[in-house]
């Protein structure tokens, strides 16, 4: 799959923020910070109930670089995992090295802009508007409606069935 980049202004907010700014006060050492924000992301992962195994998330802040490893069962939830990681504050790069149990192509990806909606990206890459909800469905459970998707996010878009 290779080295997939975000934007690091966009995305959940895992990590940082007050607690960053209290700990500052501790000042904890860079591979304390590292490991914290790891395991925040391993936590979001585990919170979507993917069905993936022995998750473990390496962090490395001064280039917000993430590297993922474990096992998927599809291909279709190893991207899910690269989108849990990318679509994060303060991360800027997902090296997804996770085993996939059933092997299937690989999706492409689409990064949001300003006046995105589903719909244009569905026309865009399916030639169809009405197939928007394939790239809802593609992108659940990281994606909550199909109207609430924001700039800077990285969006999976499936090969359509045949």
């Amino acid at each position: 799959m290779g080295l997939f980049s975000f934007i690091k202004e966009a995305g959940e907010k895992l990590f940082g923020g007050k607690e960053a700014q209290a700990a500052a006060a501790a000042a904890p050492t860079q591979a304390e910070l590292n490991a914290k924000a790891g395991q925040a992301i391993e936590t979001y992962i585990a919170t979507q109930n993917l069905g993936v195994s022995n998750v473990k998330v390496a962090f490395e802040g001064p280039d917000g670089k993430v590297t993922v490893t474990g096992t998927a069962p599809t291909q279709a939830v190893k991207e899910k995992v690269t989108l849990c990681c990318g679509n994060v504050a303060s991360v800027t790069s997902v090296d997804n090295q996770m085993a996939v149990t059933n092997p299937e192509p690989e999706a492409q990806y689409h990064d949001v802009v300003r006046g995105d909606t589903l719909s244009a990206i569905a026309k865009k890459f399916y030639g169809d508007a009405n197939k928007y909800p394939v790239i809802f469905e593609a992108n659940k459970p990281m994606l909550t409606h199909p109207d609430k998707i924001y700039p800077g996010q990285k969006l999976r878009i499936p090969p359509l069935a045949k």
